[in-house]
């Protein structure tokens, strides 16, 4: 992956003998069936906001085609494991007729009034909006090139262009059996007027889109020649490691600087007011450094919160919430109702806990400052340089990286702005990488909100809920990236999956209460949806066992007015066996769960299949996933997005939660904060519903979906009903 400027592509492209240069417009794409954007496009508002640009500015990416017939595209996305750098690729090669392997990619500098994403309103990647937004773009760009290539051949051959095919970058004219490759072509294109509307390829002449293809990134990551921001290498550099006052809002009190510095390799000891770095010629020296300066804190005002004495704050919240949905007079019908389910629901914080760690490499002069980094938000990066620098964002370079985990983490700042203040205290300028270790990642993340939620519902004298009422109490991750987009004190984030709850029932009121606790707190993969899904899911489960229903037939039949809901629920379920006698596993209890949804534009069952034994502990053996996500551009990746969002959503529901003492996060490493492992993986079974609508999300679905089939699962194996995640100690109480 190349990384250079917008203005260094177009400039080099002219020295090296010209070629075609097509304009990309992004804006306003997408725009049909979706009249709310997703979550994140607060962290577009943020972006827009930091570069004082505005949201709705048009922008616009670069393809080029050079003389030897090679694509550049101008990269707005950033790449870290989702497949981004293929499946955008895919869709120029598919309407411009090229190999896939001539589509090179350039990494975009931070520009939100070119680059902006319009779903997010900003130059960010999240939300699972990357096809999403680029799909009708990207495609016209490609086929509007198309367009001027077969233009040129054809008055170069004095012929009509309807007689002119194109075929792997080439333009032939059967009849007269003339072939020229784009590159011999793109000059005499360049001077063409590009036509204002070409039709696009249907989806039954696709000779890319839709088929299984290797991820064009995996080579040199396989090889070791990829870059990750970890990886940033500069003469002269230092690394630093750094720790943060264990206790938020705390200060820093002391250190022993003498014996940090009597470390072989330590070069300095950087200070900042709640924080401490110790810097040195490498990973090691200043690891050792650190440890050897043993700072001391000052903890300030929440040194004896707990994750007990937060939950109880947040179950003192009792007042009426703001209405995010009110349908009916749920209220009504509950208080007259002859036969009510209540039931309460607690999900933990959660780190991201990205398998790379935190970092950033500043080299600071006194005139620029380049920073080397993998963001999902590169404005708002070079926002955060900019501010703790003194410099003008035009003097902030950001080279942005593959990116080891995001999941919603790189969505921040935090450690960009702390590497900017270090690198800032260096007595003499050189590059200073900094490196947090997993301890300090993990227990200085921003974290999944802590949600409690209360629910009820009314059942008639069939069993069928007339009313359902939900309240959520937690924190506002809108309120802090875009307080704007807070309408009437609602969090449109804190309620997804929960305002939008798809089964028919008449009277539904959903409300919201904010909560902030001492922790800082942030979009996490699946966002709001991790959170409403499994509450809802495993409402609606214990509703149907209340009026003694199968879990698949009461939803099937709530679900009458979605049809696209209650086709992936009846592929998964037939596909899980659902109805059958999950496979005797002797010495433990068996059982299988569903759950369904709609999320990120995406709709997905998933059926699990678990045991339990005596002592409490969940296997899960099989998960089914049948998912419509509208057209599918490549089913690898779909596939690997789910099975890899199944594998976060399990790994939360099972082991996850940040917890605190002391105002202290006791959890710091994988040893006490499990991710699951490879003999703990389940067969994952995934069914692609075949489709020519629109692509959805599918990033973060899988982890959604996965948890609430998960506990109904456990609920069908051994009759105990989980209400609060992870559920693995909990089993082992009971």
């Amino acid at each position: 992956m190349t990384m250079f400027s917008r203005r260094h592509f177009i400039v080099t492209g002219a020295a090296a003998g010209g070629g075609l240069l097509v304009s990309v417009s992004l804006a306003g794409c997408d725009r049909a069936g979706r009249s709310e954007k997703p979550a994140e496009s607060a962290v577009g508002t943020a972006s827009s906001r930091s570069a004082k640009e505005a949201p709705d500015l048009e922008p616009n990416a670069f393809i080029r085609i050079a003389r030897d017939g090679t694509v550049s595209f101008v990269m707005h996305k950033v790449e870290m494991g989702q497949g981004t750098f293929t499946a955008l690729p895919m869709l120029i090669a598919e309407e411009l007729d090229v190999d896939l392997q001539k589509v090179k990619l350039v990494q975009a500098p931070p520009d939100n009034g070119r680059y902006a994403d319009p779903l997010l309103g900003g130059q960010v990647t999240g939300g699972s909006t990357s096809v999403r937004g680029a799909w009708e773009p990207l495609r016209q760009a490609g086929a509007t090139a198309r367009a001027v290539l077969v233009q040129a051949a054809a008055e170069r051959w004095q012929v009509d262009a309807k007689e002119c095919r194109t075929a792997a970058g080439s333009v032939t004219h059967a009849a007269t059996g003339r072939s020229a490759h784009y590159g011999e072509l793109v000059d005499a294109a360049a001077r063409l007027k590009a036509p204002a509307d070409v039709p696009l390829r249907e989806p039954k002449d696709f000779r890319v889109i839709g088929k299984a293809t290797r991820r064009l990134d995996s080579p040199e990551k396989v090889n070791g020649q990829a870059r990750f921001g970890i990886d940033v290498r500069l003469p002269g550099m230092l690394v630093a490691t750094v720790a943060a006052s264990p206790v938020p809002g705390g200060k820093l009190a002391g250190v022993d600087e003498a014996k940090a510095k009597a470390v072989r390799g330590v070069r300095h000891v950087l200070r900042l007011e709640n924080a401490v770095a110790v810097a040195g010629d490498h990973m090691w020296a200043a690891k050792q450094g650190l440890a050897a300066a043993a700072p001391t804190w000052q903890d300030g005002g929440h040194a004896n919160v707990t994750i007990a004495s937060i939950v109880k704050d947040m179950e003192a919240v009792t007042k009426q919430g703001a209405v995010a949905r009110d349908d009916g007079d749920a209220r009504a019908q509950l208080s007259k109702a002859k036969k009510r389910v209540d039931a309460t629901y607690q999900m933990p914080f959660l780190a991201h806990a990205t398998m790379e760690p935190m970092n950033c490499t500043i080299d600071l002069k006194a005139d620029r400052c380049d920073v080397y980094v993998g963001t999902q938000v590169p404005v708002l990066a070079q926002a955060a340089v900019a501010k703790a620098t003194g410099l003008a964002p035009e003097k902030v370079q950001v080279h942005n990286h593959y990116i080891g985990g995001g999941f919603g983490r790189r969505l921040e700042v935090d450690f960009i702005d702390q590497a900017a203040r270090l690198a800032k205290q260096l007595p003499s300028p050189a590059p200073l990488k900094v490196v947090w270790s997993r301890e300090e990642d993990i227990q200085h993340d921003m974290y999944r909100p802590y949600y409690l939620d209360r629910l009820s519902a009314a059942l008639d004298e069939q069993g069928q809920p007339v009313a359902w009422s939900h309240r959520i109490t937690g924190s506002s991750i809108m309120a802090r990236f875009a307080p704007s987009t807070v309408k009437d004190g609602v969090d449109s984030d804190a309620v997804e999956g929960a305002k939008d709850m798809p089964y028919g029932i008449a009277d539904v009121r959903v409300e919201y209460m904010r909560h902030e606790p001492v922790l800082p707190t942030a979009f996490w993969r699946g966002v709001g949806a991790t959170h409403n899904i499994w509450v809802v899911e495993s409402f609606i489960d214990e509703l149907a066992a209340a009026g003694g229903f199968d879990a698949v037939s009461f939803r099937m039949k709530l679900l009458e007015k979605s049809p696209r809901h209650q086709a992936v629920l009846k592929l998964a379920a037939d596909r899980a066996g659902w109805g059958q006698r999950p496979p005797a596993r002797p010495g433990r209890k068996t059982g299988r769960g569903v759950a369904v949804q709609l999320a990120f534009g995406s709709y997905m069952a998933q059926v699990a299949e678990v045991s339990v034994g005596a002592e409490g502990d969940v296997q899960v053996h099989r998960m089914v996933c049948a998912v419509d996500c509208g057209q599918v551009v490549n089913p690898d990746t779909v596939n690997a997005q789910i099975e890899s969002g199944i594998v976060f959503g399990l790994s939360a529901g099972l082991w996850q939660e940040i917890t605190l003492e002391k105002g202290r996060v006791v959890q710091a490493n994988f040893g006490d904060y499990r991710v699951m492992r490879m003999n703990e993986m389940p067969q994952i079974d995934v069914i692609i519903v075949p489709s020519t609508d629109k692509p959805g999300g599918i990033g973060e679905p899988g982890t959604s979906c996965a948890a609430p089939a998960l506990t109904n699962a456990v609920f069908a194996a051994t009759g105990t009903r989980v209400r609060r995640l992870p559920i693995a100690d909990q089993l082992k109480r009971a």
